[in-house]
């Protein structure tokens, strides 16, 4: 617990007053990868919000390298490491791949630092560098979120639901770059609803079902309890 790059110590939180989450206990270790699983509805996004400053809980921690970030704003959170990528992508469609990394250096980084970083992480970027985002593949402009995400250097990365929309062959690769970005030293908590395509490359996993984390343990002993969480079981 003490060595956690994230963690959440009994967090409720909701909207208005419905409370979706009820009392989350949850640890992301360093340089690893947590796969937070679940059906629609479990919880799981807002869980994310909360992690990365959007959603203030109503009572419970959010620790980050071991400092209470409760109250901390997004933006300050951002600076501090957390880094999110939302779902949906959360890339400027109208701009062209290096605007939008230009974007990055919003954050205090150097364009050609962040350009260094995403063109050597994704070299299909750096042959796309002045093509308008919202005109590449899907797979692509995923891999642009992400390489805006890490060229803050991030201590933890938020993915929501990185699958959504892609072909399988795509989901494959791309999670295959974020264990790669595991091993570099990035801690990362991964939201998915199919949970399969994430358990490959989990360092650990996590059920969530109406809004408390129920199971955590090695992904193949996960694995086994899936089929109970998203039927009701």
């Amino acid at each position: 617990m003490s060595g956690a790059l994230l963690e959440l110590r009994g967090v409720r939180a909701g909207y208005g007053s419905i409370e979706v989450l009820h009392g989350v206990d949850l640890v992301v270790p360093p340089s690893s990868v947590v796969a937070l699983l679940g059906p629609n509805g479990a919880g799981k996004t807002t869980t994310l919000s909360v992690a990365c400053g959007l959603l203030p809980p109503t009572s419970g921690t959010v620790l980050v390298a071991g400092r209470n970030v409760v109250g901390v704003a997004p933006e300050l959170l951002a600076q501090r490491g957390v880094a999110t990528i939302p779902e949906g992508r959360g890339i400027f469609p109208n701009l062209t791949v290096r605007e939008n990394l230009q974007m990055a250096t919003f954050a205090g980084v150097d364009l050609r630092r962040v350009e260094e970083v995403a063109y050597g992480r994704f070299p299909r970027l750096a042959e796309r560098r002045s093509q308008v985002a919202g005109t590449l593949s899907g797979g692509e402009q995923q891999m642009l979120a992400l390489a805006r995400g890490l060229a803050v250097d991030p201590a933890v990365l938020l993915l929501d639901e990185l699958s959504m929309g892609l072909a399988p062959l795509v989901v494959e690769e791309l999670y295959g770059i974020v264990a790669q970005i595991a091993r570099s030293g990035t801690s990362i908590l991964v939201v998915e609803q199919f949970a399969r395509t994430v358990l490959g490359v989990a360092d650990v996993a996590a059920i969530m079902v109406n809004g408390v984390v129920r199971s955590v343990g090695e992904p193949a002993t996960i694995e086994a309890e899936l089929s109970s969480a998203y039927l009701g079981g």
